[in-house]
């Protein structure tokens, strides 16, 4: 017997217990307070034939980017199929694609939950796997239009209506529509101030207009609400330290590092890429980071088998050897990453291309840099900065490119192109601190340094 849920969407279980914990599963996922695996468990012990609490538990495993995660992933989904009889046509389209993002066919996903939108626009679990599958290929078009498509169907009192605009707000940013992003996420945190999506989008917003001040307080203004007992609390201290590096305040960065960014506040490898992201920009400024690179390491082992599975945190990994001094490790994690997608294999796996294009240039440019090659480092890595959002990721975290690239113009003999990185920086963002440190970098007058 089939039944709906809270927003009228057909749901395989006649259980008001079991739709109840799905309820609230659904909205850990998109609040990240706590994980949701004890609700589906609550779940699925209501209605033990009931296929979603399976589907539900793969994709939020799947989401963590985790290759250690994938057998536990693929037994979710065998029981989920093996209990499909029960589901509707919705849950099976998310059983079809949750099984793509396993197949590593990303965009096919992305489009099962398309079309399921359609049909079943108040579909909050669609529109919030979507998003995240759209951020890991870097599709920003998609962040922005399918929130757009589906919220006039919503009603405003739903109480996942503030996180579906979080949503929304997280798209506009990334299309570069700053005002509208940031009207959309202060919307979404009126109407309910836990929803660290919307702090998270409007954060962006700040940091790509140069606001560094601005995103402090703003982070400041909110902590209470995302500092404690969130998932995203780690990233949300990384949005912190960009705006101290913004201003220079190394420090300040420092601080966030040691206290929340390093050991147990670092346990997942979303976390320990934002860990990588920020030691990497560090020593670009001429931070000696090393020891807190080693200790990453050390914590999080990552294994030459895990190579390849996705090519951003594939760069960040590689990124953390280097800072660490460990370049021989670095070189074997490349080898790594380019014989897995280098080797013939399913083309329609999103990772496959975007590794092979983008990954793999940026992984070479960054080597040679560290090895003292500015000038190879820019041939490298300058040629696939225009398609550089297909790495996945946003335009902050992508920002890491830049700024490697003006590093290695400013120790090498590429210069002008340093010059022009800035020009086009400066006429997108307020001129701030750490923007002033690269213009003295690369001034005319300025020596080259090592």
């Amino acid at each position: 017997m089939s039944s709906t849920d809270l927003r009228g969407n057909p749901c395989g279980s006649a259980s008001a217990a079991a739709r109840e914990a799905a309820e609230s599963a659904l909205w850990r996922m998109m609040s990240f307070y706590d994980t949701p695996l004890a609700d589906l468990a609550a779940a699925s012990a209501a209605d033990p034939a009931w296929p979603l609490p399976h589907v539900m538990h793969a994709g939020f495993l799947l989401s963590l980017t985790e290759p250690a995660l994938l057998t536990e992933a693929q037994a979710q989904l065998q029981r989920a199929r093996a209990l499909q009889r029960q589901a509707t046509a919705r849950e099976r389209a998310h059983l079809e694609a949750v099984e793509a993002v396993l197949q590593g066919r990303w965009q096919l996903a992305c489009r099962i939950w398309d079309e399921l939108l359609i049909e079943h626009p108040r579909d909050a679990l669609a529109l919030q796997w979507a998003q995240l599958w759209d951020f890991y290929r870097g599709d920003a078009p998609a962040l922005r239009q399918r929130p757009a498509r589906a919220l006039p169907e919503w009603d405003e009192a739903d109480p996942l209506h503030p996180y579906a605009l979080a949503l929304y707000a997280f798209g506009l940013e990334e299309c570069n529509l700053y005002p509208q992003a940031e009207e959309a996420g202060r919307r979404a945190l009126a109407a309910n101030p836990r929803v660290p999506w919307a702090v998270h989008a409007v954060a962006h917003v700040m940091e790509m207009q140069g606001r560094f001040e601005d995103g402090a307080n703003w982070l400041r203004q909110h902590q209470d609400s995302w500092a404690e007992g969130n998932g995203f609390a780690c990233h949300l201290w990384w949005h912190k330290a960009l705006f101290r590096l913004e201003a220079m305040d190394l420090l300040g960065v420092q601080r966030l590092l040691d206290t929340h960014l390093s050991g147990a506040a670092v346990q997942i490898t979303l976390q320990r890429v934002d860990a990588s992201a920020l030691l990497w920009r560090m020593q670009l400024l001429g931070q000696d980071v090393a020891a807190q690179a080693a200790a990453l390491l050390q914590a999080w082992n990552p294994s030459e088998a895990e190579a390849g599975h996705y090519a951003f945190n594939d760069l960040h990994t590689v990124l953390a050897f280097i800072v660490a001094g460990e370049l021989p490790r670095a070189d074997a994690w490349l080898a790594r990453c380019a014989e897995h997608v280098l080797a013939p294999t399913d083309a329609r796996r999103c990772n496959h291309l975007m590794a092979r294009e983008v990954g793999l240039p940026l992984m070479r440019g960054v080597l040679a840099l560290a090895r003292g090659d500015a000038d190879a480092a820019v041939d490298l890595m300058a040629p696939v900065r225009a398609q550089a959002a297909r790495l996945g990721g946003s335009h902050a975290q992508r920002d890491l490119i830049d700024l490697t690239l003006l590093a290695a113009a400013a120790r090498g003999n590429r210069r002008s192109l340093g010059r022009a990185l800035l020009n086009e920086r400066s006429m997108a963002k307020r001129l701030t601190p750490l923007t002033r440190h690269w213009m003295e970098r690369l001034a005319p007058s300025a020596q080259v340094r090592a």
